[in-house]
């Protein structure tokens, strides 16, 4: 059948989709989440059809995707035909009664995937099913192998390549930007892709951004590295396993993530690192809860880690309460440079020199922490950041000062005299978000107490930002329900937490971070 194209202002945010008229579905024997085959030129892409009782005959409506691959323009003849259904669905099913996968059938599905040939109900039941049903080491394994595959890949030519990863769950914590210079000084090489945030107030590459770009072109990343032996860029610009952003999407609405170790495993892999340490953080309201998960969790990474021949070392740190005293993206960024400067808490500076120390053991050094120590200290790690920020098309002289935050604020008072006893890190972030973080750089929350301090009844705990009154409306609006800080004297004062009288719908907020 021959077509005329009409792209639409839409994204699928994934699937390739076209909506064709009813009557034209008719003739062609189709019907609505079938598979056409579309070519245009020397173009073709199997797309997902949806089906319209509108619009004119002759005529395909195109979502920006199809658009985009197939080089259309308005009243493009498009060739139309049906197609197949793609054989991975039948390896998908095989999950869903629970059966192991194979890793050619894994590989299928992958590449599925990255062909944007499995509409999103077939995605979600594909990770659903991972999710019930478990991921065995030689499902990850396939999983990291065919996510490696479906997309670039970077040789430094060079040995070792160090870097660093935090499963992510705790506001805060801008470590990277410590850790990555200082290894960098060291004389060693760590190319630092990092991503946004997807549930937390800022992610390693919002915070960075506020100090230099990081949408940096990947022949760009290559030349950076060699210049000055790191970067610290956005990983969604450089196409590395694409597969997992699309994985993420899907992983995200439904709150599971079966993912998590090919996710990670597969853009270090593919960004060359043989060296890396993985951050656990642990707390009642971190992602991970618990010693005994962190602990399983960090023997899958060594594992995993060792079939792709890269070493792997895990730190499980605090993660009760929030890394340092800034939360939220220029907040975070000027934070880390003042502990580049000589001047960060005590935490950050404590784990950012642990992580970093255990990066330089791993590669033959003694003492590493006190190496990392020496390296803030003599200022050889803020030498090397100024490198990277002017490398990446920032201005080396930024200073601390030069972060300024969102121009609204409010003061959150202390509601009694007492001590900080505990934080509850999902709610300090909710508020964060209310005020705009992190699409909003200048957003974020800034804490003048950390647990076991004392506060007085009246003077700021902790102060909000934002970038515009409306939000931070907002985010003082979430206050009525949200209590991020635990006020008292001593932990057990007020053992009654909550009283319920009737069913109630608790929900537990998903932490997605990469």
């Amino acid at each position: 059948m021959q077509l005329k194209a009409v792209p639409l202002e839409i994204e699928a945010g994934g699937p390739l989709v076209v909506v064709m008229n009813q009557n034209d579905a008719a003739e062609l024997g189709v019907i609505s989440s079938d598979r056409i085959f579309i070519r245009h030129k020397d173009f073709h892409a199997i797309c997902i059809l949806n089906i319209s009782g509108g619009g004119n005959l002759g005529e395909l409506g195109v979502y920006k995707e199809v658009t985009k691959r197939l080089e259309l323009q308005k009243d493009s003849e498009l060739l139309v035909e049906p197609a197949r259904r793609p054989e991975s669905l039948d390896f998908v099913r095989e999950k869903i009664n629970g059966q192991r996968l194979t890793s050619w059938k894994i590989e299928r599905i992958v590449s599925d995937v990255v062909e944007r040939h499995l509409s999103d109900i077939e995605l979600a039941s594909f990770v659903t099913a991972l999710h019930v049903h478990g991921v065995s080491m030689e499902e990850n394994e396939a999983l990291s192998r065919s996510m490696i595959w479906s997309g670039k890949t970077i040789d430094f030519g060079r040995s070792p390549i160090l870097d660093k990863h935090s499963i992510g769950g705790v506001p805060g914590d801008k470590t990277t930007l410590i850790v990555t210079p200082a290894i960098a000084a060291a004389g060693y090489t760590i190319p630092k892709s990092s991503s946004r945030a997807i549930t937390s107030p800022a992610g390693t590459a919002d915070r960075m951004e506020a100090i230099a770009p990081v949408n940096i072109a990947f022949d760009d990343i290559m030349d950076i590295v060699n210049k000055v032996g790191a970067c610290i860029v956005w990983g969604g610009s450089i196409d590395l396993a694409p597969a997992d952003d699309l994985f993420i999407r899907v992983e995200y609405p439904l709150s599971i993530d079966p993912l998590l170790l090919p996710s990670i495993l597969s853009k270090k892999k593919a960004m060359g690192s043989t060296h890396v340490v993985i951050d656990i953080p642990v707390g009642v309201s971190a992602k991970i809860n618990t010693m005994n998960e962190a602990e399983q969790l960090a023997n899958d990474f060594i594992e995993l880690g060792g079939r792709f021949d890269m070493r792997i070392e895990c730190a499980i740190t605090e993660g009760s309460q929030p890394i340092g005293y800034c939360v939220g993206p220029v907040l975070e960024a000027r934070e880390a440079l003042e502990t580049l400067y000589g001047n960060g808490p005590h935490d950050l500076v404590d784990k950012a020199t642990n992580l970093t120390g255990i990066l330089l053991e791993m590669v033959g050094q003694e003492n590493g922490k006190q190496m990392a120590i020496d390296l803030i200290t003599k200022g050889k790690a803020l030498a090397k950041m100024k490198e990277i920020i002017e490398a990446q098309g920032g201005d080396p002289e930024i200073k601390p000062e030069d972060l300024v935050p969102g121009r609204y604020f409010y003061d959150v008072p202390a509601p009694k005299n007492g001590r900080v006893l505990f934080y509850n890190n999902r709610d300090l972030v909710r508020i964060a978000r209310s005020a705009g973080t992190p699409n909003s750089k200048g957003a974020g929350i800034q804490l003048f107490a950390k647990t076991g301090d004392k506060v007085e009844k009246g003077k700021p705990m902790y102060r909000i930002y934002s970038e515009s009154q409306s939000k931070l409306n907002n985010a003082i609006k979430q206050l009525e329900s949200q209590n991020p800080m635990e006020i008292g004297t001593k932990v057990g004062e007020d053992m009654l937490k909550m009283r319920i009288s009737k069913p109630t719908a608790p929900s537990r907020e998903f932490i997605l971070d990469r």
